[in-house]
């Protein structure tokens, strides 16, 4: 398994220049609380290659898993490689290191 992890500053920067798609794979209640601003959601335990598939398909930006602090984001990054997607890259630090670092959230 091929995993990439990206920093903060590298995440910040893909979303200003918009070639990154964030994919938030925390639950429901937790992407409600709080979530980086643009990224979609696809909670870990709905996990769906198929959706993730048709997610990608037409979008140009690299996508990217986030999650709260970079373990489950490492799991949907398994799943999606055992299905044959092409994403290899998560944010390390997850949503608990964007809060923390006081970057912008939306709701």
């Amino acid at each position: 398994m091929k995993v990439v992890d990206l920093d903060r500053d590298t995440v910040k920067q893909g979303l200003a220049d918009g070639s990154l798609l964030v994919i938030d794979v925390r639950e429901p209640h937790e992407y409600e609380a709080g979530h980086i601003p643009g990224a979609v959601t696809h909670p870990l335990s709905e996990f769906d290659p198929q959706a993730i598939a048709a997610l990608i398909r037409d979008d140009s930006r690299r996508p990217i898993f986030s999650c709260g602090s970079g373990v489950r984001s490492v799991h949907a990054l398994r799943a999606s490689q055992e299905a044959g997607l092409p994403i290899e890259a998560h944010y390390k630090g997850g949503f608990k290191d964007w809060y923390a670092a006081g970057e912008p959230i939306e709701n």
